[in-house]
């Protein structure tokens, strides 16, 4: 059975005729054409597949139409299915803060601009986003920068964020070194609630705690600055966090920034795109990359930031 001759008869049975089908037919033929090669395929079968005046399927011509029909009636299914795993792709990695405070805000105009647009979302650190990076695993990285990136990774600022505490808008304490005054033989003795001491927000206070002769028990390790924000909102004791507008608003939590801490800096990390490289990959990057500079100004205009 020849496979044209029986696409062709799948038109004519789906329009009821092969003056109809010629008019449908996603391709320029000619009825004559259409007629001997219907002719040449029910030859080939033996049967008839259909009276032509009036026009009417026989049982045969049934028979064939109903196996036919699913796997032509689905070409153009399977054809924007594959063109949707086609569709542009960009693998993103990101700090645990920026992957979910930020990256929503920056990666919706990408997504508006084109809906097909598929998005691969990676936490992690700036070891291991480095590694992902060199080994192509990602496309692009927003990194809570703590060490100098490799010569072959293009390094971008994007924006500094404060090192705070959170205490409770009741709380009789007003200013950091209130608490640095009243430690007590070097050791604070109100709760500490931060992220786990991996975290480059805890690695940054914890030296600096290091620097100031204070130490600081951690009494509860959350798993986000979310959990920060709603434990010290519970009055469980003092978060260490970072200059977050939703932060600043919450009505049961007050921040305290620690001005002679260094900040959370973070960058766009990617790879060094050679002279054969590029491409659409590169330029999704870079449309990424424009919108993450809009965000961060956004973000200093509203005076988040301690600035670029």
């Amino acid at each position: 059975m020849n496979v044209h001759h029986l696409e062709l008869f799948y038109h004519v049975a789906l329009h009821g005729g092969i003056s109809r089908a010629v008019r449908h037919m996603p391709w320029g033929i000619q009825q004559p054409a259409v007629s001997s090669q219907i002719l040449q395929l029910e030859q080939d079968l033996g049967v008839r597949l259909f009276e032509r005046i009036p026009f009417k399927l026989t049982p045969a011509g049934e028979e064939l139409f109903a196996y036919a029909k699913p796997f032509f009636s689905g070409l153009d299914d399977i054809a924007r299915r594959l063109r949707g795993e086609a569709a542009p792709r960009l693998r993103i990695a990101a700090a645990e803060v920026a992957l979910r405070d930020h990256l929503p805000d920056v990666v919706a105009p990408l997504l508006k601009r084109d809906p097909r647009l598929r998005l691969t979302l990676r936490s992690g650190f700036q070891p291991e986003m480095e590694a992902w990076l060199l080994d192509r695993e990602i496309d692009v990285a927003f990194v809570a920068l703590e060490n100098k990136p490799p010569a072959r990774l293009r390094c971008e600022k994007l924006f500094r964020l404060p090192v705070v505490l959170l205490v409770h808008k009741k709380s009789p304490v007003r200013e950091a070194r209130d608490l640095w005054a009243r430690a007590e033989r070097g050791v604070i003795e109100e709760p500490l609630i931060c992220l786990p001491p991996a975290e480059p927000v805890s690695r940054i206070f914890q030296k600096n705690m290091r620097r100031l002769g204070v130490e600081w028990p951690v009494s509860v390790e959350a798993s986000s600055l979310g959990l920060i924000t709603d434990y010290v909102a519970a009055g469980l004791g003092i978060g260490v966090s970072v200059g977050l507008p939703e932060v600043a608003r919450h009505r049961d939590v007050r921040m305290m920034p620690l001005l002679d801490f260094e900040p959370l800096e973070i960058v766009a990390l990617r790879r060094v795109v050679g002279r054969d490289e590029g491409g659409e990959v590169d330029a999704l990057v870079g449309a990424l990359l424009d919108e993450a500079r809009k965000h961060a100004g956004k973000l200093a205009e509203r005076r988040f930031l301690l600035g670029r």
